[in-house]
């Protein structure tokens, strides 16, 4: 078997919509009837997902995975970065935690990685047509260039031909553009084929003569100007505007909890798809109000964002919400926090040996070991008002509940999970609104308490909605790409230029 052309993007910055221009290349390409894969050698998030041999990766390279019609794979993301403070992270390498590193640590030790990043590249080289690398950042950040291993130096490494991409809706994108190719390395800028300009709004023709001098100082062809395209795709984490979104007018209003190390919000998308929820993320009190739902989401440093949330004043405001009976959700370390008492005795999770108060909503008590609990998991709800509701999802926490009282539902295996107590319910299981039975049997409980109607309309099942989304995608880029010069540059002719 042959291995597999390449194709990398790389960015003017972090935000310049790599990730979802990664996604577009894998829904054309496959389209197209190549098979496809994703593969970014560093990813830095908190989202991260759990694949079916229960190994973790981020989950833009599952976002394109899925675009790409594939399995996720761990291959696709062999270095996958959790950051727990601002000068350290949680290093998993081919799916399994290699520790706490702070980043000077980890800068010393990464080009010791290179030999895994071949590896899982090559491995998967092996059983595709087309690889589609995503860089990380920008490639001309000057004081990172002598060790990267994300954007040239990885290019260098598997021979891959790039696209620069800049993002227009943040302004400056010509400085962008040049600034990035002018601090390249001659054999660098080699590798460029082309130059993207992301996200306009406007009229093209506006753009023509800037379009013209750029080409002109750069010496490299502007190969297409993508839209603003109004796709609803995962987003990562740390740039997210979805977290900035404030409230919307629906008859529901459920609130998320913006913890300071909030994790895998994309748990909530699909309710964001339901007609009569409105969804919010708040950081405060006044922000808080009186929704019909409050959710606490996962979070990479559970104690640490518990302290927060007492210290804020959120935990006052929300203890008195569900004392009157407002539902209360918590997923992962949302549901660690729920309940009575949360153990570090080794200061595995926290970095001290510490035991805290929790919100006592929920009769459990969580102690937190080194060992990380991954997997795979469908079950079924059997907690009032969401009984019968059937759940696909995954689990990746560290820590070990034990639940006194009545479990939120029972895993394929018979194993009871999750907790659930009055108005407050607790699951460490991801993905858990995908179906689409549970987001319908809860906006039904949160109609009956407010007295409305529930609205009558069937909801789309999570993964038709996204391959829908990901076709709209891959329309919008395709009609703005040009992808005779995309596929020359892989060495490949265009399959449908003769049908166009």
């Amino acid at each position: 078997m042959s291995k597999a052309k390449c194709i990398m993007v790389q960015g003017t910055m972090s935000g310049a919509g790599k990730s979802l221009l990664c996604a577009a290349l894998c829904r054309i390409f496959a389209q197209d009837g190549y098979r496809v894969a994703p593969f970014k050698s560093q990813n830095m998030a908190l989202n991260s997902f759990v694949t079916r041999d229960g190994l973790e990766m981020g989950r833009a390279q599952v976002v394109q995975a899925q675009a790409a019609g594939i399995e996720p794979d761990v291959r696709m993301n062999p270095i996958l970065l959790k950051p727990s403070s601002d000068v350290g992270s949680q290093v998993i390498v081919n799916g399994e935690v290699r520790g706490q590193m702070p980043a000077a640590a980890y800068f010393k030790m990464k080009r010791a990685l290179i030999p895994e990043i071949l590896s899982a590249y090559n491995s998967l080289a092996e059983t595709v047509d087309i690889i589609v690398i995503e860089g990380a950042g920008s490639p001309a950040e000057i004081n990172l260039k002598a060790d990267d291993i994300v954007n040239m130096g990885l290019a260098r490494l598997v021979d891959a031909p790039v696209l620069l991409a800049g993002d227009i809706d943040r302004g400056g994108v010509f400085a962008q553009l040049y600034g990035t190719v002018a601090l390249l390395e001659p054999e660098e800028r080699a590798r460029i084929k082309g130059l993207l300009i992301n996200k306009f709004r406007g009229d093209v023709e506006i753009l023509r003569p800037g379009l013209a001098m750029l080409e002109e100082k750069t010496q490299l062809p502007v190969l297409g100007v993508v839209p603003y395209l109004k796709v609803d795709i995962e987003d990562e984490d740390s740039l997210s505007t979805r977290l900035d979104a404030g409230r919307t007018v629906h008859p529901l209003d459920a609130a998320i909890l913006r913890l300071p190390h909030i994790s895998n919000f994309t748990d909530f998308m699909p309710l964001e798809q339901h007609p009569l929820l409105g969804v919010r993320y708040v950081q405060n009190t006044r922000q808080l109000g009186t929704p019909d739902l409050v959710i606490l989401p996962g979070t990479k440093n559970t104690v640490d964002d518990l302290l927060w949330l007492r210290q804020s004043g959120l935990e006052a405001a929300l203890l008195k919400l569900a004392a009157n009976g407002t539902p209360v959700l918590g997923v992962c370390g949302g549901y660690q926090m729920l309940g009575e008492t949360l153990a570090d005795p080794e200061g595995t999770e926290s970095g001290t040996a510490q035991t805290v108060r929790g919100l006592g909503l929920l009769p459990t008590r969580t102690v937190f070991t080194g060992q990380k609990h991954r997997t795979q998991d469908t079950a079924a709800v059997t907690a009032a008002p969401f009984g019968g509701a059937a759940l696909t999802g995954y689990q990746i926490h560290t820590g070990r509940t034990e639940v006194q009282g009545v479990p939120f539902c029972t895993l394929a295996d018979g194993t009871p999970e999750g907790c659930v107590q009055d108005n407050v319910f607790g699951t460490y299981l991801h993905g858990l609104f995908d179906t689409g039975e549970l987001t319908e049997k809860l906006v039904d409980l949160l109609c009956r308490r407010k007295g409305i109607a529930p609205d009558s309309a069937a909801l789309i099942p999570m993964e038709q909605y996204r391959q829908q989304q990901f076709d709209l995608l891959a329309d919008g880029v395709r009609g703005a790409l040009d992808l005779d010069a995309v596929y020359a540059a892989m060495g490949l002719e265009n399959p449908r230029r003769n049908a166009q």
